[in-house]
Parts: structure tokens; sequence; C-alpha cells
């Protein structure tokens, strides 16, 4: 099919948190293969870790325990996991380009303060970007891994962050169907200006690394940026365009209700990593930076 162009100008940047924002899935892979060792397994392979990304934690440690066939329960393995996690995680760093993205999409909060008929709204500078958040963390792992880190997370408004335990999403509900993104949008509309408009899935761009969240995205009827794992993009070499259509058959017969994209319709697009973010591409004009 012939890629879509006339895409309005988006309104919303909706974030995954790790392997997109902070380097923390070397670090789930380095406590997952501490423990595998520990008991005489092989290391995971990225091709089991792929479908662990970005799923709810229930759901990845079922897949994880099918495949690893550990000699001990699940409840060992989470207890032995949380304790290596606790260790680890407090040490994450936000991946390159990171925090420009979120400072540079912070500051469109300029446009929003410009008064009509100033020399900047007069040229039709730019608009607001709303942020949130939508990770499958669920909050105690949430808060190790960002506790250090308050000022890159202010960006994300306490109401705008939606985490894997949030209530608001139904049991199995998590990615790679599209609930999870379709809250974060429905928390950003509930938290606009009185008087600015509702902003639609069309208008919203979502930012992930792994491949079922791509899915959710692309079955909640946005645009989606792809910034995987190195070793991610090798396991789906080849398979780029399904990624970005979101059918790869993630979500299996739970997303009869939701399709996916289609491929190359234009909706997603691969970077590398979010560093040199393409602005423009998306109708999105930074504020201009202040002199000290």
């Amino acid at each position: 099919m012939a890629p879509k162009t006339d895409f309005p100008p988006i309104r919303a940047c909706l974030f995954d948190m790790d392997g997109l924002l902070l380097d923390t899935e070397d670090i789930y892979t380095r406590c997952i293969n501490a423990i595998l060792d520990r008991y005489g397994r092989p290391k995971m392979p990225w091709s089991i870790k792929a479908k662990l990304q970005g799923r709810p934690m229930v759901e990845s440690n079922k897949i994880f325990m099918a495949w690893s066939q550990l000699p001990i329960p699940l409840e060992q393995f989470q207890k032995e996991n949380a304790e290596l996690q606790s260790q680890h995680f407090p040490q994450a760093q936000p991946l390159p380009g990171v925090e420009e993205l979120l400072a540079t999409l912070d500051s469109t909060r300029y446009w929003e303060e410009t008064k009509e008929g100033t020399a900047s709204a007069a040229a039709g500078a730019g608009h607001r970007v709303h942020i949130a958040l939508a990770t499958s963390s669920q909050t105690v792992n949430f808060r190790l891994k960002t506790s250090h880190l308050e000022d890159l997370f202010t960006v994300f408004e306490v109401p705008r962050r939606v985490l894997g335990d949030d209530p608001r999403i139904g049991a199995g509900r998590g990615k790679p169907l599209p609930d999870i993104y379709l809250l974060a949008l429905k928390t950003v509309n509930e938290t606009l200006a009185p008087g600015e408009k509702p902003i639609t899935p069309e208008e919203c761009l979502v930012f992930e690394d792994s491949v079922p969240g791509v899915e959710a995205g692309r079955r909640a009827g946005m645009r989606v940026v792809w910034c995987p794992h190195p070793d991610l993009k090798v396991e789906y070499a080849g398979r780029e365009p399904e990624v970005l259509a979101g059918t790869t058959g993630e979500a299996g017969e739970a997303g009869n209700d939701t399709p996916p994209g289609e491929i190359e319709d234009g909706w997603s697009e691969y970077l590398p990593t979010l560093a040199s973010f393409p602005y423009e591409h998306y109708g999105i004009v930074p504020a201009p930076k202040t002199s000290a």
C-alpha cells in the first residue's frame, strides 16, 4: 500500500521506559543470567528475551520459566531475581539522546505560554507537545530505576505516569494489547488546559524498544518510533517491516478487536538511537533555547 503522508502534527509523545529511556534491559539480562548460571542453565538468548520485553511481569515470568526449566519454583526465582535487581537498578542510566529529547519536548511548554499576537505566535512557530509514560514496570521497580534520576523524570507529571500495576489496566491486557497507551492518552486528555482540544490517537507518537510495545502502539492507532537494543534489531533482521506494522502476531487472538497496522503504511519508523531526533518530520517545533 502507499504510505500515508498527510499526518497531523504530533501533540502527545508517549514513552516506554525500559530499554528505551534507560539502559535497564542489560541489567535485566545480567540478573537473569546470574540465576541461570547459579543453577547450571545456559544463558538466555535474544530469541527468548525478545518475547519477554515490554510484557507485564506475570506474563514474562510465565514465558521465561517455561523456557528456562529452572529446578526451582517461580516464587524462588522471583525472590532471587528481585534481590539482584534491587542491587543493580539504582545504577540505571539514560540511553543516548534521551535527556536532550525529553528536555526539548518539555520546552514546548513555551508555546503554550506564548500570548496571542506576539511575533512568535503570529509566525505559527510551534505548539505544546504533551508527554506521558507508559511502562510495564510495576511501582516498586519503577522507584528502584528512577529514584536517582528524579530530575530526568520530572517531565512526566505524576497523573501522566501509567505503570504496569495500574489497576485501570485490566488483567491480561498489557502490551502487546493497546490498553496501556490508550490509558496514557486518556491521562493526557484529562489534564489538558481548559479549552484545549482533546488529542486523538493519530496525533500521538509512541516511543518503544520492544516488539510487543510497537504492536501495542500500532493497535492503539498511534504512530510509533521503534528504537530497539542492537541485539534485538539483529534478532529481527529481515522482519523489520512486520515489526513496524505490529504484525508479528504477539497479541494472538486477544488482539482480534484491535487490528495492527499494515506493512510499510507510513505510521512507524526505526531509529538506531534517540539522538538527533527528527522533530520536523513529526510537526514538532522545539522552543528557542534561552541564553544562560
